[in-house]
Parts: C-alpha cells; sequence; structure tokens
C-alpha cells in the first residue's frame, strides 16, 4: 500500500479541480489517500525580500513535510490566462526555494479541468513541463473538459462514457506504476 497526497492548484473554495482530485482519490483502491486543500495554506508572495526577512512560512515547512512522506501525488491544476493559477505558482516557488528537488523520486498523476472545452489543458501541458525540474516523474495526465456538462457533483460520477473511460485507463496505468 502507497501512500498517496492529492491536491488541487487552485484557491477556490468551489474547486472544480479539487472536485476532480476528490472524485479520482474516491477511485483508487488499495492505497492510503491524503487530500489537501491548498486554500488552506495561506503564505505571502514569494519575493527575495520576504525569504531574506522572514525566513519560510510555517506552511510551506508543513507542505513539504507532507509531500516527502507521499510514495505518490494527484495533482489538479487550475488554468489562469493559460497558465497554472498564480495561487499555485507561488506555492511551486516557495517550495522550489526550500528545496529545488522537493518532487524527487515522486510518481505523479497530473490533471486538469476548466468550464470550457479545452479542460485547462495550457496549464496541464505548462506543468508537465515545470514538474520534473524538481525532481517529479509524470506518471499520467489527464484533461478534463467541460467540468460542468460532464461530472455531475450531485452524483460524485463522470456523466460522459468517454471521459469515464479515458479516466479510468490513466487511473489503471497510475496504479500499475505505483506499484
Amino acid at each position: 500500500m502507497k501512500n498517496i497526497l492529492a491536491f488541487a492548484g487552485s484557491n477556490s473554495s468551489t474547486s472544480i479541480n479539487h472536485k476532480l482530485v476528490a472524485y479520482v482519490s474516491s477511485e483508487i483502491k488499495n492505497h492510503q489517500i491524503k487530500i489537501l486543500k491548498l486554500v488552506n495554506y495561506r503564505m505571502p508572495m514569494y519575493s527575495e525580500d520576504e525569504e531574506r526577512d522572514n525566513g519560510f512560512p510555517g506552511m510551506i515547512l508543513g507542505l513539504k513535510q507532507e509531500i516527502s512522506e507521499a510514495d505518490a501525488l494527484i495533482i489538479s491544476v487550475s488554468e489562469h490566462n493559460g497558465g497554472w493559477s498564480a495561487f499555485f505558482k507561488n506555492i511551486i516557488d516557495w517550495l522550489s526555494r526550500l528545496d529545488r528537488n522537493f518532487l524527487e523520486g515522486k510518481k505523479i498523476l497530473l490533471m486538469s479541468t476548466s468550464p470550457g472545452q479545452r479542460g485547462g489543458v495550457s496549464a496541464l501541458d505548462f506543468a508537465k513541463n515545470v514538474l520534473p525540474r524538481f525532481g517529479g516523474e509524470i506518471i499520467e495526465s489527464f484533461s478534463f473538459p467541460s467540468f460542468h456538462a460532464n461530472f455531475s457533483v450531485e452524483n460524485n460520477e463522470v456523466t460522459d462514457e468517454t471521459l469515464l473511460l479515458g479516466l479510468k485507463e490513466v487511473l489503471s496505468t497510475f496504479a500499475q506504476q505505483i506499484k
């Protein structure tokens, strides 16, 4: 049994990326999964002056510890203007200053969703290029388009059969790779 840490790179209290993370986490069996809400990790905007004057925020030290204790990660990135959110970038900036290789040895299932038809694919592609720089290994990735049209929040289920099959295939591959 592996320890999996799951979170969305969003600071929205109604994050659809967090809903996707929660759903995907519920579909993974035989592993210990901890879901974090990064919105609870409040911290100042990264700057060299902030780091020099005040050191590392306690929240970033705690998040780094959570990541280090996990064998694998499930991350869903939200898209803002074609990239990942400034909120998530700030977290990554702090983590990378604390430890450049904070994802070393971590296998990652990377996802994105959005209300639109592209499903946050630009943020997903950006994350696929950036996260390996910190030691992470992207095992699988998945873009979930038109979240509100393809997912029932009330029933906690994917309503589009093709998307459901694709997601199940991604989850199967991820589960096999983290054994």
